[in-house]
């Protein structure tokens, strides 16, 4: 089996602040099969024409290895990320000049079982060059990280669901196999899979990030923002949009400091503003009430998130949809307790760990801070006790998923490569054993709805 994997996202990352979650995905998938050699995997990415073609891979590892150390928020990070703009320049501007066409080719009629894996949404509104790439012997096998702007229109950008509708029905037409990263998501694609006599194989496969050991204690060497804070803080992770319910926190912060003063806890926001959002921004531009009581910090590098974690008493995640739930597998791999909506994704990441309220109830969210803004609270030491025998998802796990779906997959296919069988029946793929492999650094997803 050989893995064409399609890296078209990370070309545009350079120019990044801090990456998204999907971003984060693709660079771990980049790590992971660069670690595995030249035999197992090439790499590609798509032309403004809408074609593929292969990218020399010594130009990926150059460009993987500069966004982990610009992303990484070092010393290094400004220069780095200067690098890598370069190197995704440097890129683009092969694929305009038509190189990596002719070993494409070469890789499509060669004598291996190959198989197309797209792990963006990136591309996938376009059957059309995916359709050529598999009449020429690949399977086609995408990661699908949620469907919520179909599923909840309200909350995305202008025409974006127009937009993911086709990217879905994509999936649903020429997928050999799929991957999902949480059950919820696997089941918001099935309808775009009835059709098809015959389903592709599905792995569930949740996303990994870098294991932290358990503790509840803070970093005293932190010194980035909410560092200052005399006053019990937490903190809330994500691109400022209607999807991530800012608007109740805010609320909640301003009937908190009408009744308590300075004596109020205080909230830092962390991630970008985004769409939709004019009530938010209102606030947090005029509101002089949370002046000193609510901190808009922007995107930040993983670095400072992870401090500025540490020292909260709780992370708080009163989002209304969610594919997976990266910031709650983030906070609690770092021993720090959450408050967040009940959601089926986000109780498939955390399990009976944090606290679960309805995004709506806003008096169920006032007590819960209330009550964590205690040293001695007895709702928070609950949690921490039961994180104790929480364990974090791995990238390990996760590739050894993704790899047993693509033997299975590639088991359907003939050779020397023909037309592909147009999928198999089956629903979930099981794990195979463990084995070590490379794993990028601290995922924090704070930037944009997946798209």
């Amino acid at each position: 089996m050989h893995v064409m994997l399609d890296v078209s996202r990370l070309l545009v990352c350079g120019r990044k602040q801090t990456p998204s979650g999907i971003d984060r995905v693709e660079l771990a998938y980049a790590r992971h099969w660069l670690a595995a050699g030249p035999h197992a995997c090439s790499f590609a990415a798509q032309d403004l024409r809408g074609g593929f073609a292969i990218l020399p891979r010594a130009l990926v590892a150059e460009l993987v290895a500069e966004l982990c150390t610009a992303w990484d928020g070092g010393a290094d990070r400004d220069a780095a990320a200067q690098r890598a703009n370069r190197l995704g320049l440097q890129a683009r501007g092969r694929l305009l000049l038509g190189f990596g066409r002719r070993e494409l080719a070469r890789l499509t009629t060669s004598a291996r079982r190959l198989v197309f894996l797209l792990v963006s949404h990136r591309a996938l509104e376009r059957q059309g060059p995916i359709e050529v790439i598999r009449r020429n012997g690949a399977a086609f096998v995408p990661l699908i990280h949620d469907v919520i702007p179909v599923t909840h229109p309200e909350y995305a950008r202008p025409g974006q669901a127009d937009t993911h509708r086709r990217r879905m029905t994509t999936t649903g037409a020429l997928s050999d196999g799929i991957i999902a990263n949480s059950e919820a998501t696997a089941e918001a694609l099935a309808p775009y899979l009835a059709h098809r006599g015959k389903r592709p194989p599905i792995v569930v496969a949740p996303l990994g990030i870098e294991k932290v050991p358990f503790s509840p204690r803070p970093m005293p060497s932190y010194r980035g923002p909410g560092a200052g804070f005399a006053h019990p803080s937490f903190v809330t992770l994500g691109t400022i949009e209607p999807r991530k319910n800012h608007l109740l926190l805010l609320h909640l912060w301003r009937d908190l400091t009408a009744s308590m003063g300075s004596d109020a806890p205080r909230l830092t926001i962390v991630g970008k503003r985004g769409w939709e959002n004019e009530n938010v921004v209102d606030i947090l531009d005029r509101c002089t009430a949370l002046n000193g009581v609510v901190q808009e910090a922007g995107q930040l590098p993983d670095q400072q998130v992870a401090g500025l974690m540490r020292n909260s008493r709780a992370l708080l995640f009163p989002s209304f949809a969610e594919g997976y739930g990266l910031p709650l597998a983030e906070a609690l791999a770092l021993g720090v307790p959450a408050i967040c909506s009940d959601l089926p994704a986000l109780r498939e990441v955390g399990g009976d760990v944090p606290d679960y309220l309805d995004p709506l109830d806003g008096a169920a969210w006032r007590e819960a801070v209330l009550d964590y803004s205690q040293p001695d609270s007895p709702r928070r030491a609950a949690q921490l006790a039961r994180m104790a025998r929480w364990s974090a998802p791995s990238w390990e796990e996760h590739f050894n998923r993704v790899e047993t779906l693509l033997d299975q997959v590639v088991g359907t296919m003939p050779v020397p490569p023909a037309h592909i069988a147009r999928g198999t029946q089956g629903n979930r793929v099981a794990s195979r054993p463990a084995t070590a492999t490379a794993r990028p650094g601290l995922v924090a997803v704070r930037d944009e709805v997946v798209s």
